[in-house]
């Protein structure tokens, strides 16, 4: 079995074999607060659609919004945007998940608030695990405001330096010598920080880069010269570069770990078969 959504990242982790029975997560949005700060929407909801919802009441949630790609993907897949630094990684705005296990039984883990819930750091497992441990169905997110501003800066300035002196930036990326810094927030804020960062060096710009093909870890960078261009997304841990290289592989205490979990949770290897959390 595996959930099938937008298929905008289908390719990560491996490829299910041809037998296996696709089937895909309930979608929209089964309830919304805007005092409360959290949404409850299924899986199978397009993000677009989500932050659209949000968006008319002045919020919005922490997942990247992709053209196509849906709740549940992009949870299964966890990968972080342009903006972890500043607002957090993804699977932080994971508070409840309502998955279906191995054996076809419904498990719901989390709850709406963090306050003396069963199962909360169970959400965060299943962030990221490209299905393999849980389909998903149902989830309940943590929301923010929308920033009423925000601004692109860049310049030849050293991001070490610019990340130490400003207060709160979304996200600084580097690419050997051009720094782009991202500022959201209050107006007034915004402005403050954007005058420290033009002395600094920077100045404003219509937004970040384009980004290189492959996604990678700074390790990837450090194992050896880089070669052809890539752009370091500066207190992450992670980097795109233009051309395929050797990741580092896992310790063996990881894969230990992780073959425990794959036994626990899926003994039969019914979920997601040919996917691998870690080769992603």
């Amino acid at each position: 079995m595996a959930v099938v959504g937008g298929r905008t990242q289908w390719e990560i982790g491996g490829q299910c074999p041809e037998e296996t029975r696709l089937v895909r997560a309930p979608a929209g949005v089964r309830g919304f607060d805007p005092a409360d700060m959290t949404i409850r929407v299924g899986a199978g909801t397009p993000v677009e659609e989500l932050d659209a919802a949000l968006a008319e009441a002045g919020q919005r949630a922490n997942l990247p919004v992709s053209p196509g790609a849906t709740v549940g993907g992009v949870l299964a897949v966890g990968r972080d945007d342009l903006h972890a630094l500043g607002r957090g990684r993804l699977r932080d705005a994971l508070l409840e998940v309502v998955y279906v296990g191995d054996d076809g039984r419904l498990v719901t883990a989390g709850g709406p608030t963090v306050k003396n819930v069963s199962g909360f750091d169970l959400c965060r497992l299943l962030a990221g695990s490209l299905g393999t441990l849980g389909l998903l169905g149902e989830v309940i997110l943590r929301t923010w405001p929308r920033p009423a501003a925000q601004q692109w800066l860049a310049g030849p300035c050293d991001p070490v330096e610019l990340r130490r002196s400003m207060y709160w930036p979304s996200s600084i990326l580097w690419d050997g010598e051009i720094t782009w810094v991202h500022l959201e927030g209050h107006e007034s804020d915004v402005k403050s920080e954007a005058e420290l960062a033009r002395s600094l060096g920077c100045e404003p710009t219509d937004g970040p880069p384009p980004l290189p093909a492959y996604r990678v870890p700074t390790g990837a960078l450090e194992a050896g010269q880089p070669t052809g261009s890539y752009l370091v997304q500066i207190g992450t841990g992670m980097a795109y570069v233009s051309e395929p290289r050797p990741i580092p592989g896992p310790g063996p205490a990881v894969v230990t770990l992780h073959q425990r979990l794959k036994s626990e949770f899926d003994p039969r290897g019914r979920l997601n078969p040919g996917r691998d959390p870690l080769a992603a």
